[in-house]
């Protein structure tokens, strides 16, 4: 069986950081994804995502990224409900970041971090990653392009 997603969207607002009662990380927060299509009008729709973030996720996500950041998100649909204060069963489908990816500076032009542009808690750096590291411009001569 397989629980995958691969989001990338605008952040519709700033995260929220908070803490459990055992002082883990939990950062929520919402992510615009347009469709592939338009509406009637011409217009392109976009569909509302809530993402969740653990641990070191968490709390660089509540750190680097404001609305209308720009990310990608690795990760997989979790279903839960509750009752809520009326007694009323409440069912929330959200997606759990494994992964997110910061795809661009910050509006003050600067980069967040190193560390910033590749986020998890699951996965160890990989070290040999041409593309880690800042977005910087890499070095391709023409004998290393297949055409």
């Amino acid at each position: 069986m397989l629980n995958s997603v691969i989001l990338i969207g605008r952040l519709t607002k700033d995260p929220e950081l908070r803490y459990t009662p055992n002082g883990i990380a939990v950062s929520t927060f919402n992510l615009a994804v347009n469709r592939n299509f338009t509406n009637k009008q011409g217009q392109k729709e976009a569909d509302f995502i809530n993402i969740v973030a653990w641990r070191n996720t968490a709390e660089l996500v509540a750190k680097y990224l404001t609305k209308g950041s720009m990310i990608a998100v690795e990760g997989r649909i979790q279903t839960r409900n509750y009752d809520n204060n009326e007694g009323k069963r409440v069912y929330v489908t959200e997606v759990v970041a494994d992964n997110v990816r910061f795809l661009e500076t910050r509006k003050d032009g600067s980069y967040a971090s190193e560390t910033s542009f590749a986020v998890s808690d699951n996965r160890p750096a990989d070290k040999d990653d041409p593309f880690a590291g800042g977005g910087g411009p890499i070095d391709i001569s023409d004998d290393d392009l297949p055409f």
